[in-house]
């Protein structure tokens, strides 16, 4: 049923249909608890730095991490110093930790862990934002302005700028969970001074106005260099073409990592893992000998352990480029309040 939901949510057939007494159940929920904020019987709490929320409002992936880090590049080019808070999916605590070296996705997730190695800002994981967001300001006062990584929902952390984003699957059949993908509804209202929508797609793929991004294949490294922090080459991704490639992929959304391969006129053999596939065991046949994945498993997968259990085994990591128009990132700045950096220099 979990792996039909995707398909069921972009359809109106009588499954779905079945499924909306449980929509409008959880709807009323989600509102009377929004109710419960707005009018202050909940607490929203507020930190002495902006917060930006990066997120979505569909169930499954659209393309959150890739849009934070380009936003962490582009704030700490306009000369903030950011720090990142996230719950950490599938880590084996719920208390507040800090990301860091010598600690695995099993501890702190692998998305934090992704965007602690790729851009090396402070990253602080805890299931409550609140509490992980004093820790990082504790341990670096330094930090200016905090970005949530998800979390929409997650109301008793006050924001000051909402990023949304969609890709082409949009808002499915407008429906909410679980007939449908919304977590809520298109028309809530920003809880923050300003909503900002990014459309990982290459057109709006929602009614609601925003910015576009492109996104390509920056190219191929394997796993041990990935590791290492060698950058991945489009002549190495190009030389796979002459050969069958198994791509694994555990995301939400995998089919748009194997069309990408595709595109790039590779023979792909597809592996679609359950999304935060934890890698206890690896999970393609010993006979393969090419295999491609993102740096979301990447983080997940030890070269010695590779080698020892799959050693006539290739893993080819292959990164992504993601790139939002720069119009995205002047509203993002544009929104935040006070006199910032990017204010001072300007």
């Amino acid at each position: 049923m979990r792996s039909k939901l995707p398909e069921l949510w972009q359809s109106e057939g009588p499954l779905q249909w079945a499924l909306r007494p449980v929509s409008w159940l959880y709807g009323a929920v989600a509102a009377v608890r929004r109710g419960l904020f707005a009018a202050g019987l909940l607490q929203t709490h507020r930190l002495d730095v902006p917060v930006i929320v990066v997120g979505n409002r569909i169930a499954g992936g659209a393309g959150k991490t890739p849009t934070l880090m380009a936003l962490l590049g582009r704030l700490s080019a306009a000369g903030y110093r950011p720090g990142v808070v996230s719950r950490g999916h599938g880590r084996r605590q719920d208390a507040c930790l800090q990301v860091q070296g010598g600690l695995s996705a099993h501890d702190v997730g692998d998305e934090p862990l992704l965007i602690h190695r790729r851009t090396g800002v402070p990253v602080w994981v805890g299931r409550d934002r609140v509490a992980a967001a004093r820790a990082l300001r504790a341990a670096y006062p330094e930090v200016d302005v905090v970005v949530c990584d998800d979390g929409l929902q997650h109301l008793r952390l006050g924001r000051d700028v909402e990023v949304i984003v969609f890709d082409e699957r949009g808002a499915g059949n407008g429906a909410l969970l679980p007939a449908g993908p919304l977590r809520e509804p298109l028309g809530v209202p920003a809880r923050g001074t300003a909503m900002i929508v990014l459309y990982n797609a290459p057109a709006p793929s929602t009614p609601l106005p925003g910015h576009l991004a492109q996104r390509r294949l920056q190219g191929a490294v394997t796993l041990p260099d990935w590791w290492a922090g060698r950058p991945a080459t489009p002549d190495a991704l190009a030389a796979l073409r002459s050969r069958p490639v198994l791509a694994a992929a555990g995301l939400a959304w995998p089919q748009r990592f194997f069309a990408a391969l595709r595109a790039a006129q590779l023979t792909v053999q597809e592996l679609a893992l359950p999304d935060h596939f934890d890698h206890a065991a690896l999970p393609w046949p010993r006979e393969a000998r090419d295999v491609l994945v993102t740096e979301k498993d990447a983080v997940k997968l030890d070269p010695a352990r590779v080698t020892r259990e799959r050693p006539d085994t290739t893993v080819w990591v292959v990164p992504l480029v993601f790139e939002p128009e720069p119009a995205f990132f002047d509203a993002v700045l544009q929104a935040l309040p006070g006199v910032g950096p990017a204010r001072q220099t300007s």
